[in-house]
């Protein structure tokens, strides 16, 4: 098999989905990769909701302090740059051309076949990062097993932990923190609320790792219009700062796009897709009243969500979606149907300027509206 030489092209015959993960091949990839790079100070960010807010956050901040950082993030909404963002600005395709170059010269073929497209992306972003002063590193699904884990962190920051990803990471709130919190190799920091079993694995999972505190008291000014899990994100990347000494109240607050981010007077993007961001917005949207528009991955626990959502729903507007992982129409449809929500499918001659709408269920989600909406 011939190796694309182009970085798009590679990526895109790159198995993107998978239901078992094989760690021996990015493990085999970062032992040959790492004898040509210099690895920085690694952040690890793993949980289930805000590891893009905060790690965003923490490298942002980390800029402001003359810092040379990579926040690796993912999924992406409109173009794959927006995964690697390097001192201020996303990658740009010449960036990713180039070391996607290097890294055909340093891995065997048999490995670049091997590696699935997150394994890859994880590696080049590894390889960008080289003699930086920090590389903010996003799990993309779990921690114990991630591509990201492939090297050893410094500090293991964990925003939050929820049912999600069963498949992989088991079917209990313990079993999920577990594999999760295994990832860390020296010091973890907890995100502002946590389940009681989670605080727990502390004592067990992390018995010999160094605690971070959680800082409540900085003196930092949030601005009121901030939606409080944003607020508690950047709490958690300031106590890191705190304790890497780089802490200041003058930082300014450079939020991820897609959390909960207003593109119009009345409509809201959110890539959110499960119960804890459910009750996120739930706690933003409280006392009002929103137009939904909204689809899911068939393996979400979209009726619990849509359940949470229900006093704050007028209507659920399905929007299409072209993925074999989405629920089929019809299923979801009766879904909100048996909640007794009204919905109907969705067309962009349906907004209306009066009216409140949410746009939410995930990244396609987004993408698909705002690929649309922007022409509009």
């Amino acid at each position: 098999m011939l190796v694309s030489d182009n970085f798009l092209d590679f990526l895109n015959k790159k198995t993107l989905f998978y239901t078992k993960i094989e760690y021996d091949t990015i493990q085999k990839s970062w032992k040959q990769l790492s004898k040509y790079i210099k690895l920085p100070y690694v952040i690890h960010i793993v949980g289930t909701n805000g590891k893009g807010t905060t790690g965003r956050f923490l490298a942002s901040f980390l800029h402001q302090q003359k810092k040379s950082v990579l926040h690796y993030t993912s999924p992406h909404i409109l173009k794959f740059n927006e995964r690697i963002w390097i001192n201020g600005s996303n990658v740009t395709d010449d960036e990713l051309q180039k070391a996607h170059i290097n890294l055909l010269e340093i891995l065997p073929i048999d490995l670049l076949e091997k590696l699935t497209y997150f394994e890859y992306t994880t590696l080049i972003a590894l390889y960008l990062s080289s003699n930086f002063d920090y590389i903010v590193l996003e799990a993309g699904l779990g921690g114990e097993f991630d591509a990201t884990n492939v090297v050893t962190n410094n500090i293991t920051v964990v925003p939050s932990i929820g049912i999600d990803h069963k498949d992989f990471l088991g079917d209990t709130l313990v079993e999920i923190a577990s594999t999760k919190l295994r990832s860390c190799d020296q010091r973890y920091i907890f995100g502002e609320k946590f389940d009681s079993e989670v605080i727990d694995l502390t004592q067990t999972v992390l018995k010999d790792k160094e605690e971070i505190p959680f800082c409540n008291d900085l003196d930092f000014t949030f601005s009121n219009k901030l939606p409080q899990y944003i607020i508690s994100n950047a709490t958690l990347a300031l106590s890191v700062m705190k304790y890497l000494n780089l802490y200041s109240n003058d930082l300014k607050l450079e939020i991820l796009e897609g959390r909960c981010q207003k593109i119009s007077s009345n409509i809201t993007i959110d890539v959110g897709h499960n119960p804890l961001a459910a009750h996120a917005l739930l706690e933003e949207f409280k006392n009002k009243k929103i137009n939904l528009i909204y689809n899911s991955y068939k393996d979400k626990d979209y009726e619990a969500i849509l359940t949470i959502l229900k006093p704050i729903i007028k209507k659920v507007f399905v929007i299409k979606i072209e993925d074999e992982r989405i629920v089929d129409i019809d299923k979801l449809l009766n879904t909100i149907k048996k909640l007794s929500l009204n919905g109907e499918l969705f067309n962009f001659d349906q907004l209306n300027n009066e009216e409140e709408h949410l746009v939410f269920g995930s990244f396609k989600v987004v993408e698909e509206f705002i690929s649309k909406f922007s022409t509009k």
